[in-house]
């Protein structure tokens, strides 16, 4: 009866909370004093009844619940201090009791995500706790919710190879393995335990989980093929389904995307997920105001769903609405400020103002939550290139070549840099990888070679110079010979290359005969 009186207030609160918010469209400041009025109430008689060992699992998730909402709206502020009670003391007491509670977790996941000193110590604590499991007494570190956790800390934190290794552990392993593991939050081993038939083979969770991280990876291939798996499974299923519908988005795969927007219609077209993928097919006809009235449709269904948020800003930067653009990424930082996807289109819109200094601050926002990311170091030294800093810009793009700089961006502007400050070593290095990449790609694609572009057409007129000065004169040859064909001017610099090539290898070989026969004619018998 606690629990559901208490849960009671706390949605009550909180459905008089979102009506508030619906009035309040445009001041941010005013935005966030609106809070829900029943959790001073709440935090006094649950406290008590805290203290005084009266609440069971969910009645202290709740406490919890309200102690992490009074934390975030900052209103409880001297109240928390006065206190040796921290929400994650309440969540993992909670969750001790019942480890089963997926909502317990997910909110331990969030102060742990917004608070490194909290991180640290649930992973310390949560070794030392124990859990009863019918009969079973184990420490909750050994829990397979546990495992379910931490994939989903690393998800939101972006350390995506880790999510995947603990998913490989609970698909292969049986109860007996993972009772004498001890993951932490920081590092993890995978053995070859593919012979193992685990516990969680069939998981549409685990598999959903696989296809996000492969999906941020940007291995859409792999991330496609887990998603069309689980759609076999659960045909039915609309969570995470958006995430497919952006890969059908940038591969640009019509058919399927229609397919699958069609589809979540007909399984619940009142899913903001649902809304979110017809609003991704209306994008890809090029149909933008119709997009935008889905993700808005989406946001009317759910208020905090950040993908909706984000993907308005695309569609109002392609509709050359700025303001609106900026607004709807604002909205989505306010709801977590991990998006990397939201500061990243920040950084792109005032980059279209050409407020270069504030596309670099929203751009460091970005490469901070995804270093590893070639393409948020390429938008820094594009704007440090416009801001005239030009050895930031250097930085930033070696910065990304060293990140995998699939594109081919980084490298072409690299080697126009490193040309142009008179370093023709690295230069040269960039413009050879700029046609390694090129020739992955023709690989990639059955061996059919990509006509050439301007940026390719400059990389082998450079190495081809480069080499004839360095009397390579074969491989000279072989770089200029590719540009016989092209339309551009790179053509004819390309056949004078080659005639002073020829003139040079018919001197050499004129020189070397003279000399053969100078030393035939001075030659004389003893």
């Amino acid at each position: 009866g606690l629990f559901l009186r208490a849960y009671s207030l706390y949605l009550s609160g909180e459905r008089r909370k979102e009506q508030e918010l619906v009035e309040i469209t445009r001041d941010p400041m005013e935005r966030s004093t609106v809070t829900n009025s029943y959790l001073t109430q709440l935090q006094s008689e649950l406290s008590v009844l805290y203290q005084q060992n009266k609440l069971d699992a969910f009645g202290i998730y709740v406490y919890g619940t309200v102690l992490k909402e009074m934390a975030a709206a900052k209103t409880a502020f001297n109240l928390l201090n006065t206190s040796n009670t921290t929400v994650q003391t309440v969540l993992l007491d909670s969750l001790s009791r019942y480890p089963y509670n997926w909502s317990a977790w997910l909110d331990l996941a969030s102060v742990c995500i917004n608070n490194p000193t909290a991180q640290e110590e649930v992973e310390l604590a949560i070794t030392t706790m124990t859990t009863t499991t019918g009969s079973c007494t184990s420490t909750l570190a050994n829990h397979w919710m546990y495992y379910c956790f931490l994939i989903h800390v690393f998800l939101e934190q972006q350390q995506d190879e880790q999510a995947l290794q603990l998913v490989s552990q609970l698909l292969f392993t049986t109860t007996d393995d993972q009772s004498n593991r001890h993951p932490s939050l920081l590092h993890q081993k995978v053995e070859d335990s593919s012979h193992y038939q685990g516990l969680f083979v069939q998981s549409n969770y685990l598999k959903a989980m696989t296809a996000v991280a492969y999906y941020n990876l940007r291995d859409f291939d792999t991330a496609q093929e887990h998603f069309l798996e689980l759609c076999q499974r659960d045909p039915f299923r609309l969570e995470q389904m958006d995430v497919f519908s952006n890969i059908l988005y940038v591969k640009e795969s019509k058919a399927e995307l229609s397919h699958l927007a069609h589809c979540a219609i007909r399984n619940d077209k009142y899913r903001p997920e649902t809304c979110c993928i017809v609003g991704n097919y209306y994008s890809l006809k090029r149909q933008h105001e119709k997009a935008v009235q889905y993700f808005q449709r989406a946001l009317k269904l759910d208020r905090s769903y950040l993908s909706a948020w984000t993907l308005m800003g695309h569609e109002f930067v392609e509709m050359k609405n700025t303001a609106a653009a900026i607004e709807a990424y604002r909205r989505a930082v306010d709801i977590s400020p991990r998006d990397y996807r939201a500061w990243y289109g920040l950084g792109q819109t005032y980059e279209i103002l050409n407020m270069q200094l504030y596309a670099l601050f929203y751009y460091r926002k970005a490469a901070t939550l995804r270093p590893y990311d070639a393409r948020m170091w390429c938008a820094m030294g594009g704007c440090y290139l416009s801001l005239d800093k030009r050895s930031e810009a250097i930085r930033s793009y070696e910065r990304a070549v060293s990140n995998h700089d699939r594109e081919g961006i980084a490298t072409q502007r690299l080697a126009t840099l490193y040309k142009e400050n008179g370093d023709f070593e690295k230069a040269a290095k960039c413009y050879q990888r700029h046609l390694d990449l090129q020739q992955r790609d023709n690989d990639d694609n059955d061996g059919n070679l990509t006509p050439l572009d301007e940026a390719t057409a400059e990389a082998l007129l450079y190495l081809a110079y480069y080499h004839k000065d360095h009397m390579n004169y074969n491989i000279a040859i072989r770089y200029a010979s590719r540009l016989i064909e092209y339309p551009g001017q790179e053509k004819e610099q390309a056949k004078a290359l080659l005639r002073e090539i020829q003139s040079r290898i018919d001197s050499q070989r004129t020189f070397a005969s003279s000399r053969a026969n100078e030393k035939v004619e001075f030659s004389f018998s003893p």
